[in-house]
């Protein structure tokens, strides 16, 4: 049977537009309607949440997606190159120590900054300008004279590195309905791991023909180029827009390639941002009931950022120091962040169905397990299972870190949910830093067996932290029996789990 269109509003828009409706309606069976202020303002939330998602959004969550892959890229080019570099200038690992951390701190920095900046001159600019800060700041590594100047150049690109993540997460977040949009943002941070793994097989490539100069080089000019695509194509962010009445035609311009169509006299308004003006300050992470939570989340992404970093960093180089060629070093890199796109895309999906509390417990033991059992491996002479060891390691360890975010989201309420997630990745960045010196330090004074005991035992205290949460993501079982009890209707796994509280 035909769709037929049964709002009078719609039959009044553009013939183009009546025939996006007509598609919409056959293939969802919804009902399309325009969204009409006349006596009462429209939210953006309410919108953006609900309708169809349209090949125009699926766009630019692959934009914001790629962002995420230039970003992983970039951001690991430095673990890659420290073993040749330590060959070519005769200094110490620890000399390096500095130059990481220095990128890690400008990360911590721009993430933090980059949200302020964001909503004041808007998601899109900030996002294509960290992208091509990192990039420039990457290709200036290229022609440094020492470490001195490369941790300077580190620095200016975490800035960029750090903006970036939370920029093409947040542009994710706000061009997906509500359906789709846990699965869309897991799978848009999986994209760092994915470009880690791409530096690794890159650096293989580059490195015996270029050196380490046109590693920088030629992987700074890939971001540099990339934000020029960024700023010809993606669109300004709907909830940005929104604040900006002098903007609201293109407001509406926009909502109407997003197959929602608004009259041009529309009021717009955000509840959300309404309802963010009334949360709840930090003292409140520590109230009764939520302080146990809250410092076991914080130790446990101070731990799990340890071991992350610590291989994200320090991986080539400890493989390289036990006797292997340096585009071998680099493939341990790559097998451990290949294992960590799995492992996230694997684990997302695990919390559905199982909850958090069982996948977070088995991956922390398979990370931590892995790690010990690696120590057993002959390094330089089976290569073949310290690849598999290193990817199974990565699957795991990696797999907790996004998992975490998700039960962040879940643990705090909304009134401090903001606040509790920025405050446990502050302290998880302490972790990183951490990593920085550690990993040098271990390598040096005890090889690859210190080096490997470290991320083991990381990963031990991650799960002994973990275990400590007492409001862990419910089980799909128990969701919907809340949901039943508390009689409200199975729509979806975010309202279950609120409900399951």
């Amino acid at each position: 049977m035909q769709s037929r269109i049964v709002d009078p509003a719609v039959k009044q828009l553009p013939y183009s537009a009546r025939a996006q409706a007509k598609r919409i309606e056959k293939t969802t069976g919804d009902r399309f309607t325009v969204h009409k202020p006349s006596s009462t303002s429209v939210d953006i939330g309410g919108v953006l949440d609900h309708g169809p998602f349209t090949s125009m959004q699926r766009i630019v969550v692959i934009l914001a997606a790629l962002a995420i892959v230039t970003d992983g890229f970039d951001g690991q080019l430095i673990g890659f190159a420290i073993p040749m570099l330590i060959q070519e200038w005769g200094i110490t690992k620890a000399a390096f120590a500095p130059a990481v951390a220095a990128g890690l701190v400008g990360m911590a920095v721009g993430s933090a900054g980059a949200g302020v900046i964001a909503d004041r001159i808007g998601r899109r600019l900030v996002l294509a300008a960290s992208v091509f800060l990192f990039g420039a700041a990457t290709i200036a590594i290229g022609f440094a004279p020492d470490v001195l100047a490369i941790t300077m150049l580190r620095f200016i690109a975490g800035l960029g590195i750090g903006g970036a993540l939370p920029s093409a997460s947040t542009m994710t977040a706000e061009f997906t309905p509500a359906r789709s949009r846990t699965l869309a943002v897991t799978a848009t941070i999986v994209c760092y791991p994915l470009g880690g793994m791409l530096a690794g097989l890159f650096a293989g490539v580059i490195l015996p023909v270029l050196g380490w100069r046109g590693l920088f080089w030629v992987g700074g000019a890939l971001p540099v180029a990339y934000s020029l695509v960024l700023l010809a194509t993606l669109p300004e962010s709907p909830r940005y827009l929104v604040r900006q009445r002098a903007r609201w035609a293109e407001l509406r311009a926009l909502l109407a390639r997003m197959a929602r169509p608004t009259p041009a006299d529309t009021v717009f308004v955000d509840a959300a941002e309404r309802a963010s003006e009334q949360r709840a300050g930090f003292a409140s992470l520590f109230e009764t009931g939520r302080m146990r939570d809250t410092l076991a989340i914080w130790i446990g992404f101070f731990m799990v950022m340890l071991a992350t970093y610590s291989a994200f960093s320090w991986l080539p180089t400890m493989l390289a120091a036990e006797g292997l060629p340096t585009t071998l070093a680099g493939s341990g890199l790559t097998a451990y962040n290949l294992g960590g796109v799995v492992g996230s895309l694997g684990c997302a999906l695990a919390i559905t169905r199982y909850g958090s509390r069982i996948p977070l417990v088995l991956c922390s033991i398979g990370a931590a397990a892995s790690a010990f059992l690696l120590k057993s491996v002959d390094i330089s002479g089976n290569t073949t299972w310290l690849m598999l060891g290193l990817g199974l390691h990565g699957m795991f360890v990696l797999a907790v870190q996004s998992t975490m975010y998700a039960l962040c989201a879940y643990v705090y309420p909304t009134i401090v949910r903001a606040t509790g997630t920025a405050a446990a990745l502050s302290f998880g960045r302490l972790g990183a830093i951490l990593s920085s010196f550690a990993g040098a330090a271990v390598i040096t004074s005890g090889g690859a067996s210190a080096y490997l005991s470290l991320l083991g035992f990381s990963m031990v205290l991650t799960l002994a932290a973990l275990t400590l949460v007492k409001n862990h993501i419910p089980s799909l079982k128990r969701q919907r029996a809340a949901a039943t009890a508390a009689g409200q209707p199975a729509s979806g796994n975010a309202e279950l789990a609120r409900a399951a509280r």
